[in-house]
């Protein structure tokens, strides 16, 4: 007989499994927007909670917490033109980061140990440290709070087509403007630690190569072996269920 907390990872790992990345394998069929909204806000200690936060409900914020963030107006207003969140939400969002992370910034270690949160029956270890550099703008070791709010703004509101560049800078692991085969690959196997043994239904060994290949027959455009932005873009932009997951996010606060 299964644990309780087996029955629960076994859950986790399927509905990790519905909301699996559609650029590099099957489509999702019918995500559930609310659990992927939920798991991606454990990131946001100012919006746990149980019910679906809104705009509305976080921005009602007691007087003597807000006292606790400073900013300096020239910093914060450069933010509202930089991101698509109101003076009020970064405020809010700056509020939980620095009760995660009183020094203002998140190194590697910090950030992997949030994730492994979301991803208990799995090793998130690779993933996290592919997705931290995504934040780590400025290739420095660390992500403030201003690298963390414009991706989050990307990823939660911005347009498709930042939605989609954001998402190649993160399969593009050297920076070098095109995926390869051996960074897809590593992506991949990263992705499949993280999902973990509980996966419903279990993956053969042989699945992140064939999702890999599924990549690059879509993607390589000139069967030139790696995958240009362009080719990216345009294959993204063509394809129902890719566009479809783009919106998974939209509105989450």
């Amino acid at each position: 007989m299964k644990s309780r907390s087996q029955d629960q990872s076994l859950s986790d790992s399927r509905e990790l499994d519905r909301s699996y990345d559609p650029l590099t394998g099957n489509p999702p069929s019918k995500p559930n927007k609310k659990t992927i909204k939920q798991r991606f806000l454990k990131l946001l200690p100012c919006c746990r909670s149980g019910s679906n936060p809104s705009i509305n409900q976080t921005s009602e914020v007691d007087e003597g917490e807000r006292s606790t963030v400073r900013y300096r107006p020239e910093g914060l207003d450069r933010l509202v033109e930089q991101t698509n969140f109101s003076k009020k939400e970064l405020q809010i969002l700056y509020r939980g980061f620095k009760n995660e992370c009183p020094t203002g910034a998140v190194n590697e270690e910090t950030f992997k140990g949030i994730y492994s949160q979301f991803f208990p029956q799995g090793d998130s270890n690779m993933y996290a440290h592919f997705l931290f550099e995504a934040f780590d703008t400025h290739n420095n070791g660390a992500v403030s709070f201003e690298d963390f709010v414009i991706s989050l703004s990307i990823i939660l509101r911005g347009s498709i087509t930042d939605k989609l560049n954001w998402a190649f800078n993160l399969y593009d692991l050297n920076k070098d403007g095109c995926i390869t085969r051996e960074e897809m690959t590593n992506i991949m196997h990263s992705i499949y630690d993280m999902m973990g043994k509980y996966t419903y239904p279990c993956m053969k060994d042989n699945a992140p190569k064939d999702h890999v290949d599924s990549f690059f027959q879509k993607m390589d455009k000139n069967n030139d072996g790696v995958v240009t932005i362009e080719e990216f873009l345009e294959t993204c932009q063509k394809d129902e269920n890719i566009m479809q997951s783009m919106h998974l996010f939209d509105n989450v606060i």
